[in-house]
């Protein structure tokens, strides 16, 4: 509707009787201040706000009606002002030109005529340094949005109503797999471990309450050389064969069942309280920093410092 509110009417014989269901969105601004409420949400709020800022690709996760879209809503705020941001939505729900008249802003949505896939082919044409899908809910959008976070933009954020971090991955890789983009479940699953980041996971329990259950940064493993040449120095058939099959081993491991990623909470809520858990991984702050401005930088170094120990010399950018 034109207020922002979303209608739901349906009839019999589809229903036992007519029903009406209002959905209203507040078009006002969002704060992350607001939105986060609950013990320990200093931390949880800075931990998110340095994640926008240090343009990492942000999935949010949850049920119907958990807030991901208001979460959404609230992190864009801290998106450096002079990036352009571009938006996909079904139905117009986030309104971020009339919450942010002064940004660089374009929202698309799918049409009787042109689809999400299409829209979203013209985003790139836009000139965008941020994507914001509003809703990955079907396999052009999702396997779109992981091409056009390798290459068409800075980062991407979206919604995906995935239970868990591992079933997230899945789904995107099966969408990967269902659009013909790839053909081995491997090379698609690796496509999504190298794009995607940290996952923002929602829950509303059964009071009605919102609040942010973890959040989990994806972390891809190396795929490490474990052969070895050790048969050569075997004087014994018997030795030369057992190593070859050391070897064989270590080939059909890969091939059948070699992880490819490791899943961390940064952070959790636990007992009614925020609680940062795991650090961020090493290579994750590197890039984090790359893309903040000093001000910022300095800020999240203080804060990695204190809720995790003194960082590696290696990860600091050097100053004169």
């Amino acid at each position: 509707m034109k207020d922002g509110s979303r209608v739901v009417v349906v009839r019999p014989s589809f229903s036992e009787t007519w029903a009406f269901f209002v959905r209203k969105f507040d078009v006002k601004r969002a704060t992350l201040e607001q939105l986060i409420v609950f013990p320990g949400k200093e931390k949880a709020i800075d931990l998110l706000k340095f994640l926008v800022k240090g343009a990492r690709i942000l999935s949010l996760t949850g049920e119907q009606g958990c807030g991901k879209t208001t979460m959404l809503m609230g992190m864009i705020e801290n998106i450096y002002e002079t990036m352009n941001i571009r938006v996909q939505e079904t139905a117009f729900e986030l309104h971020l030109r009339k919450i942010y008249p002064t940004r660089n802003i374009l929202t698309f949505r799918e049409t009787e005529t042109i689809s999400g896939q299409e829209g979203l082919d013209v985003q790139k044409k836009t000139d965008g340094s941020v994507n914001i899908i509003g809703e990955v809910a079907t396999d052009p959008v999702a396997s779109w949005m992981i091409q056009a976070a390798q290459v068409a933009s800075k980062f991407t954020l979206f919604t995906h109503h995935a239970k868990t971090f591992p079933n997230l991955v899945t789904a995107l890789r099966n969408s990967m797999l269902r659009t013909g983009v790839f053909n081995d479940e491997r090379t698609a699953e690796e496509q999504v471990i190298q794009v995607l980041n940290f996952d923002i996971h929602l829950v509303k329990d059964f009071r009605g309450r919102r609040y942010i259950e973890r959040v989990t940064e994806c972390i891809p493993l190396e795929d490490k050389n474990e052969y070895t040449f050790d048969h050569k120095k075997e004087k014994t058939l018997e030795g030369k064969i057992d190593k070859f099959l050391d070897n064989a081993t270590h080939y059909f491991t890969k091939v059948t069942d070699r992880q490819l990623y490791n899943y961390v909470n940064i952070m959790e809520y636990i007992d009614g309280e925020y609680v940062l858990t795991n650090k961020i991984s090493d290579q994750n702050i590197k890039e984090m920093r790359a893309n903040m401005d000093e001000t910022d930088m300095e800020a999240f170094d203080k804060f990695v410092e204190e809720n995790w120990g003194t960082m590696k010399t290696s990860t600091k950018r050097s100053k004169k």
